[in-house]
Order: C-alpha cells, then structure tokens, then sequence
C-alpha cells in the first residue's frame, strides 16, 4: 500500500494550511488506522514574507502547495471529488484569495449567492466525512483566517453562517485539526512576537482560565493607541492562553456615540486580525446597573448632588465636601428617581460615589457614577434618561461577565483603587488589573476629544485623515497591518512609559512593503524640461522590465524609449555641458547643449547625447526621465504631509490651537509612466528616486491619480 505523508511548516499562513490538513483529517478519521501521516512541524527557518511549506508526498512523488495538494489528494482518494469538478475547481482556485486581512476585499468573495453554488448542502452530508472537497476546501479558509471567521460569525452571510456552524458540529476532526496545528505553531508564534519584549508579566490564577476584555467607547475611529490595547489582549487572550477575548463596547454617553463608530471598530479589530470571543455592550446591563446603583445608595454608599460640574471639579481638586453629601439614602433616591424620568429637576442632579473628600488620589474625591442625559441612545433609543460613567459601570461588568484580567494603559493607574473599591462595596467578584504604558509618538494627539475637535471644525478630511493617528488613518497613508502589529507587539506590555519617535513604526513598515511594491518613474510637471536623445531611435519602441529587479513574481512593465524626453527642472539645473550622466533604466548620455531662460535662469531645453557604452558606474548623477513617445504619461497628484502639531507632546497646560500646524499638505502634480494607469486604489508602489506611494485614488480620464507618500522611517 502507498504511503502517504504531509508535512506542514506551521509558521505558514493558516489560510493556506488548513484545507489540506482537514482533508488529511477527515481521511483518517473516516478509516480504522490513519492512511496519511501529518507531520506538523515548527519551521524557525521560514522568514516573514516566504511562502509557506506545505508538502505532500504519494510514493515516490512530491507535490508542494495548497491547491496542487488538494488536486493531488482527488486524484489518490476519488470519493473527494463532488459530481461537478469543473465547478469545483473554480471555486478551489479561489482559496488564494482568502489568504488575506482586507476586511472589504473578502466581501465579494464571501457573498452567499456565489458560495452557495459551491457548498455542498448540509442536508445531504454523511456523518464524519464530507462529499466534496470544496467543503474541506472552504471550511478550512475560512477557518484559517480571522477576518472571515470573524465575518462569518457575526452572521454577515445567513446562509455561510448556518452551513459552517452546522459542519463544525458535525465534523469534530475539524477542531482537532485546527488545535493540532495551534499547538504545534505557538511556541513559534510566542517567540517572534516577545521579540525585543518581555511577555512573563505577573498574571495570576491564569490555570483557572484567562478571560480579558477590549471595551472601546464608539464615539470614534480607533487609533494606535487603541490598537495596543486590543492587541495585547488579544494577544494574552490566544496567544500566550487559550482564554476568552470579550469585545465590549462601552456605550454609555449617548451624546457622543454612533452606530457608525461601532461598525467602523468592529471592521479595524478585524483588518488587525483581532477576533473576540465574544462582543458585548454596557447598554446590555444598564438593568441591572441601575439595580446597582439603587442599592449603593440604599447601604449609604453613594449620594446625589446637584452642585454644577465645575464647582464639582474645584471641589473636588481643593478636598471640600459638597454640601449634599450627608443626604439620606431616601433623599438621594428621590433625586434618582426624578433623574430617571428625565424631568427638568432630575437634569440638575448626578449620583456621586462616597469613598472620600481629600484622599492624596483625586480619582478617589467621590466621583459621579451617574449622571442625567436625555438624548437618544444608538442602541436602546429613549428608553433610558440616565447613564453610568465608565468608572462605575466597567468593574461592575468586568465582575458579571467573567473578565478575569483586564489589561489597560497605566493612564488609568490612579483609578485601579476606584475599580476596586466599586467591586468591594457592591461584594462582586475580584479582577485583576494589569497596566501597560500607553503608546505615545511625537506631535501626535492620542486624545479622542481632541481629535473629534479637528474632526467637527474641518481641520482634517475625518477620521481616516492620512495625517491622523487612527487605524484608517494610518492605512490610508500607507502602512500594513503586519507592519502595525509587529511593531506593537514588540512593545510588549511593559510599564515604561516612551515617546515615540514616527521614523521607528514606518522603519518597520518599510520592510514589508519594499520587496512587494513595483518601481514606476514620475516626473514633475513644474518647470519641466524637455530633451532631445541625439543617437536615440528614430522611430519609438517598447521593452519589457521587471516592475521589481528582485521580485519576478510582480510582472513585467513597459518601458518606451524614443528622441524625445522629459526630465525634471531640480536635476536639470545641475547639468554642465559635456557632462555624462545616466538615463536610469536607460544608459549614459553626454549633455551636449542646456539652453536657460535668461530672466529666470531655468532650463529650457536639453540636447543629450545617448552614450550607451559608458559606465554606469563612474557617473555621479543618476536621474529620471520618461519618452514622450511612444506611450501615453498620466497625470498624477503627489501628496505629502507634516505634523498636526507643532509641539513633541503637549502638557495639560497647552491650549491645542496655540500649537496647530494650518501647512501640513503638499502637493505635486506630476506625469508618471504608462504602466501607472493600471494601478487601484489601496495600491503600494515606489516612484524612483522619491519613495513609497499609496493610491488613494486610481487615474482615470480626466482625472489625475491620487499618491500619498509613505514615509520611510529614516530619522530626520
């Protein structure tokens, strides 16, 4: 009998692993004794970026990657194969492209009115094996990517959702071949992502499982400062233990909060590859949050006060008691009652926790743990005219809902003995607090009231502002999630708090994007100087060049050649006749005449003699240029940015305005080669001799291109 093996290097994508290890999976569970030898293995050597290793070997003969192994496995065990290949094929050719973190490139592929003609229906499934290899195929893309599995359970396609949920309960070699190659892949994954961090922080009780929670309030876009966050939660979560991630949004200022900020959170979480466990809100308590503050007051705990906000403030800044303090629990809770109704007396008053007037923490001074609000609630509408702060409500339902270490940035330090005061007075169960520095970077507002204030008065474009330190924002100026995460990660959660310099996160960056990223040529357009090729074709040509001289697998592009090229006026003042320079791409050419506007001292014209025969080598000025015949040149606008902020890290004494940058956007507009007409937007690529350039909008007629500049992290 054959013998059959596959080996897996687990440090591949799980995207691309997992059909072919469930297919080996569902074989051998199928048969009294495994067929198919799985090897999963931890592959140290593979590097960011390299393809996976997947083999298969059937006898004598080795096959390597995902869909050949599935074809492979078809050919070896024909039961795999459903009544229509050809339409099964079709769709398996498809698994590419699930290997992906674009939250919105997956829709399409996703949509139900495609899939569905390729799934196998759950009625007809015989039990423990499926009938199709596409159902392998599809239950093992999905499940090796978190922002499908993420969509998917959220129930974004009905008809997807019911299929995988009923085959994962069907099929429990599913699991198993999901745990066996989580485990042999974590000591890997541990390892690069403790990689100039320190992961063995001091958590306890974590053999009695491990429960953390990421609670964003939806009055915004995340930003990195979030991110670390979520991360690093995520990261205790499924990484270093197999716990439980709770996505909870903290929803309870209705003033502020929009449906569209709990999208936009939920859809970042996933294009980081953050998948919870399980997705809560706050308004999904206000019962029995409201039950608790009734009996905070009854046991004399908490008191209500009508004094106005910023005598409250100073009050609480000097250590003065308010003068409602001493009202019984019966008064206290008449004024709740009237704050619930919403009536005009109720709207005077807040709730305000009894711990203490002039403790050395001011965060212990008798905060307000309710407070009067009448607007409309994105969730619950109008059923409800009072909330609880953050403060009261977050270790109230940490306890309730199982959180077992709630990891957060040390700007909350202050308010650790709050947290636990509220959990000891109301009796509910403890939870550890662990606090990690916040993320901080240079003439950066991590401040969502700030940022929301630039936002309201048309100072940036949104919230995915390339000049905004939102998830979107960073995208959309170029940065990768990979890039993202890698950096924070390294971070780890350690207490030290530092300022970061930009130049350090988009270093990182540059690595993922430079060996990916085609090289295209573009012009300026101001002041352009035309030249004359003495010795060049008479009649234009076309070549084909690699987009990339180190990377085959991005194609080819189009390079024209002809008499008559455009170079740009900075390298062309710099020209001395006689001089031999190099036609990047191209070759040597002498210059030969440089005619200048007398007025203005620009150049007007070149004459350049083609001197292919020179060297390279010894020539100190390498330019650009592009032929004016022989291809069409598109018009492009390219767009670089500074600073928001004029200060490195503003104290709370600066007003914001005194320190805004009005001069932050740049642009040039420019004729950038042919082949840049094919480009979409979210494209990466490298201008020669000007950098990394996101698209944030494609050419099209009429209508020049839109190129962001990336930084590249070299320190100013």
């Amino acid at each position: 009998m054959t013998q059959f093996n596959l080996f897996v290097a687990t440090r591949a994508s799980q995207a691309a692993l997992l059909p072919v290890v469930l297919i080996a999976f569902s074989i051998n569970e199928a048969r009294p004794s495994p067929i198919i030898n799985i090897s999963l293995e931890d592959t140290a050597q593979i590097t960011e970026g390299e393809k996976p290793i997947i083999q298969f070997q059937a006898g004598d003969k080795t096959v390597t990657g995902t869909i050949p192994i599935i074809q492979a496995l078809c050919g070896q065990f024909p039961f795999l194969v459903g009544k229509e290949a050809k339409v099964e094929n079709e769709w398996i050719s498809q698994l590419n492209s699930f290997d992906t973190l674009d939250f919105k490139s997956l829709d399409p592929v996703l949509q139900v009115d495609k899939a569905s003609q390729y799934l196998p229906s759950p009625s007809v499934l015989p039990v423990g094996l499926f009938s199709f290899d596409t159902g392998h195929c599809t239950l093992g893309a999905l499940r090796g990517n978190r922002v499908a599995a993420a969509t998917i359970k959220r129930g974004a396609f009905v008809n997807l959702t019911r299929w995988y949920r009923f085959v994962e309960e069907l099929c429990p070699w599913a699991t198993s071949a999901v745990e066996s190659l989580n485990a042999a892949s974590r000591e890997t994954r541990l390892a690069r992502s403790r990689e100039g961090a320190s992961y063995n922080v001091a958590l306890k009780n974590t053999e009695s499982g491990v429960v953390t929670r990421f609670p964003p309030e939806p009055s915004g876009y995340l930003h990195i400062g979030h991110a670390k966050a979520a991360l690093l939660n995520d990261y205790f979560a499924h990484e270093k233990y197999s716990g439980t991630l709770i996505l909870r949004f903290d929803d309870t200022n209705p003033s502020k909060e929009k449906q569209e900020f709990q999208d936009v959170i939920v859809e970042d979480l996933a294009l980081m590859g953050i998948q919870p466990d399980i997705v809560s809100y706050t308004s999904d308590y206000f019962d029995q949050l409201y039950d608790y503050c009734l009996q905070i007051i009854e046991i004399g705990k908490a008191y209500a006060d009508d004094t106005d906000k910023e005598t409250i403030n100073k009050q609480r800044w000097d250590g003065i008691p308010s003068k409602r303090r001493n009202l019984s629990p019966q008064e206290s809770l008449a004024h709740l009652e009237d704050m619930k109704k919403g009536t005009p007396e109720g709207l005077r008053w807040c709730i305000r926790a009894k711990i203490s007037i002039d403790d050395n923490n001011k965060c212990l001074r008798d905060p307000v743990i309710y407070r009067c609000n009448p607007s409309t609630h994105h969730r619950t509408g109008n059923t409800w005219n009072i909330y609880p702060t953050y403060d009261f409500a977050c270790p109230i339902v940490d306890s309730m809902e199982g959180v077992t270490h709630a990891l957060r940035t040390s700007e909350y330090r202050d308010r650790s003995p709050q947290y636990q005061w509220m959990l000891d007075t109301l009796n509910l169960r403890a939870v550890q607090v662990w606090e990690f520095s916040r993320m901080n970077f240079i003439r950066t507002l991590l401040s969502k009231r700030k940022l929301t204030t630039l936002v309201e008065r048309g100072v940036v474009w949104g919230w995915d502002d390339p000049r905004f330190p939102t998830i979107r924002g960073m995208l959309r100026r170029g940065m990768t999630i990979p890039a993202l995460r890698e950096f924070i990660l390294k971070q780890g959660p350690s207490k030290n708090v530092t300022l970061f310099d930009w130049g350090l996160i988009w270093a990182t960056n540059k690595k993922y994007i430079d060996q990916v990223s085609p090289r295209h040529t573009v012009i300026e357009t101001e002041d352009i100087v035309k030249a004359t090729v003495i010795g060049g074709p008479i009649t234009p040509y076309t070549e084909t060049r690699q987009k990339h001289v180190k990377n085959n697998a991005l194609g080819g592009k189009m390079v024209a050649f002809s008499t008559s090229i455009v170079l740009e006026q900075v390298d062309a003042k710099t020209f001395n006749q006689d001089e031999e320079i190099t036609l990047m791409n191209w070759g040597n050419a002498i210059v030969r005449e440089v005619f200048t506007d007398d007025s203005t001292g620009k150049v007007k014209h070149l004459e350049l003699e083609l001197h292919t025969a020179g060297d390279v080598k010894k020539t100190e000025k390498k330019v650009t240029w592009l032929s004016t015949e022989g291809q069409t040149l598109v018009p492009v606008e390219l767009v670089d940015f500074d600073y928001l902020i004029t200060k490195d890290s503003l104290s709370k004494e600066d007003t914001l305005e005194d320190f805004l940058n009005f001069n932050t956007e740049f642009r040039v507009s420019g004729l950038a080669d042919c082949n840049v007409s094919e480009v979409s937007a979210g494209d990466i690529l490298q201008f020669d001799r000007k950098g990394f350039y996101r698209v944030d909008r494609a050419p099209a007629p009429g209508v020049p291109g839109v190129f962001f500049s990336i930084p590249s992290g070299k320190q100013n």
